[in-house]
C-alpha cells in the first residue's frame, strides 16, 4: 500500500468502519417546508390535469354527459313518486313508468295553459307593447336624458343586428334541435331505468370495486345522493314559491303576460342569483313597456320583496344551512358552468359544486375503523331496493 493512501482503523470491525470519501459527504438535505410545499404543488397539479381531461371528455360526449345529469336530477325530483306506488303493491316498471308520466304532464300542462293563453292575448299584447315603445322612445326624447332620433335609431339597429348574429344558421340550429331531442329521449330511457333499479344499479357497481376501497366509495355515494335529493327537492320548492308569489303581484299591478313571466320565474330559480336577477328584469322590463314607470316600480318592488324572502327564510329553512353556499363560490360555479356547457352547465353547476363539498367533507369526517360500507339510508334512494346483488361485506 503506498505511504499517502489513507489507511482505516485496524482491529476488530475494521471492515465495517472502514468508509469511502464520499460517504463522508454531508448528505444534502431539504428543509421540510420545501419538501411539502413541493408535494403538494405536485398533488394539485396532478389533480387539476385529471379535472381538466375529465371536463375535456364531458365535453366532448355533451349529449350523453347532459342525458345523464338530467336524468339524475330528475330521479332526485320524482322519486318519491314511485316510491309509494311500489310501497302500494305497483310493479316496478309502473311505477317508474308512473313517476314519468306525472314529471311530464307537470311540464306539459303549465306550458299548454300559458301557450294558450298568450295565442288568445296576442293582439292586446302587441297594441299594448307597441304603445309602451312609443312612451319609452318619447320619454327618451323628451326627457333628462336629451338622447337624439339618431342615437335611439343606431341603438335599435345595433340590437336587433346583434339578435340576428346569435341566431344559429338554419344548419347549426336542426343539429343542435336534433342533439337536443336524442339527449331528452335518452334521459327519459335513464330515468326509467334509475326509478326502477336504481339501488340495483348502485349495488353492482359497488362490487365491483375492490374490497379495500367499497366502504369509502359507498360512503362518497350515499352523501352524493344524500345532498343532490336534498338540494333539487328544495330548489324546486322554492322556485315554485317565487313563480307564484311573482305571478300572483305581476296579476295584481295588472301586468300582462303574468303567468309566462311567472313561469320564467320558475325556471329562473334553478340558476343561483343570476336566474333570479335575469327574470326580475324581464318582469321590469314588461311592465315598463306595457304600463309604464309607475307600474315598472311596483314590479321592481315585488320582485325585490320575494328574493329577499327566498334568500333569507325560504332556502335556510328549506335546504338548510348545510347546502348553503358562499355567494362567490355560487356565482364562480354559475359562470364555469356557462362556459362550459351554456344554460344547461349553469343548471348543474351548483348542485355539483354542493356535492363535491359534501362529499370531501364527509370523507374527512371518517375514521379508519369506519371502511365498512354503510347501509344506504332508505330516504335518499330513488327506489327502495329491488333485489339484486348486495355489496360484499
Amino acid at each position: 500500500m503506498a505511504s499517502g493512501e489513507p489507511t482505516a482503523p485496524q482491529g476488530k470491525g475494521s471492515t465495517a468502519a472502514r468508509v469511502t470519501p464520499s460517504r463522508e459527504r454531508p448528505p444534502v438535505t431539504v428543509p421540510p417546508g420545501l419538501r411539502n410545499t413541493a408535494v403538494v404543488g405536485a398533488s394539485l397539479l396532478v389533480i387539476a390535469a385529471a379535472i381538466y381531461l375529465v371536463v375535456i371528455v364531458l365535453v366532448r360526449l355533451a349529449p350523453l354527459t347532459l342525458a345523464v345529469v338530467a336524468a339524475l336530477l330528475m330521479a332526485a325530483l320524482i322519486g318519491p313518486v314511485s316510491s309509494g306506488l311500489r310501497r302500494l303493491g305497483t310493479p316496478p316498471w309502473l311505477a317508474a313508468l308512473a313517476g314519468i308520466l306525472v314529471l311530464l304532464g307537470a311540464i306539459a300542462l303549465p306550458f299548454t295553459l300559458i301557450t294558450n293563453r298568450v295565442v288568445n292575448e296576442w293582439s292586446s299584447l302587441r297594441r299594448q307593447t307597441e304603445e309602451g315603445l312609443d312612451r319609452v322612445r318619447q320619454w327618451l326624447l323628451e326627457g333628462p336624458l336629451s338622447v337624439s332620433e339618431r342615437q335611439i335609431n343606431s341603438t335599435v339597429d345595433g340590437l336587433i343586428r346583434t339578435l340576428r348574429e346569435a341566431l344559429p344558421d338554419p344548419v347549426g340550429g336542426a343539429t343542435a334541435a336534433a342533439q337536443g331531442a336524442t339527449s331528452a329521449l335518452l334521459a327519459l330511457v335513464l330515468l326509467f331505468f334509475l326509478l326502477k333499479d336504481g339501488e340495483k344499479m348502485a349495488r353492482w357497481a359497488l362490487s365491483q370495486l375492490p374490497r379495500r376501497h367499497r366502504g369509502w366509495v359507498a360512503v362518497a355515494a350515499v352523501e352524493g345522493w344524500r345532498t343532490l335529493v336534498a338540494y333539487i327537492r328544495g330548489t324546486f320548492l322554492v322556485a315554485v314559491i317565487d313563480g307564484v308569489g311573482i305571478g300572483l303581484a305581476l296579476v295584481i299591478i295588472g301586468v300582462p303576460l303574468a303567468l309566462p313571466l311567472g313561469l320564467l320565474t320558475f325556471i329562473a330559480a334553478f340558476i343561483p342569483i343570476v336566474g333570479a336577477t335575469v327574470a326580475g328584469a324581464v318582469a321590469v322590463l314588461v311592465a315598463l313597456v306595457s304600463n309604464g314607470l309607475g307600474d315598472a316600480l311596483l314590479t321592481l318592488g315585488a320582485v325585490l320583496l320575494v328574493q329577499q324572502a327566498e334568500g333569507n327564510l325560504l332556502q335556510p329553512v328549506i335546504q338548510g344551512r348545510s347546502l348553503r353556499l358562499h355567494p362567490a363560490v355560487i356565482l364562480i360555479a354559475v359562470t364555469a358552468g356557462t362556459l362550459l356547457g351554456g344554460i344547461a352547465g349553469a343548471v348543474v353547476a351548483v348542485p355539483v359544486t354542493a356535492i363535491t363539498y359534501r362529499v370531501t367533507m364527509s370523507l374527512r369526517a371518517l375514521k379508519p375503523e369506519d371502511n365498512g360500507p354503510p347501509s344506504p339510508p332508505p330516504d335518499t334512494e330513488p327506489m327502495p331496493a329491488a333485489g339484486g346483488p348486495k355489496p360484499p361485506e
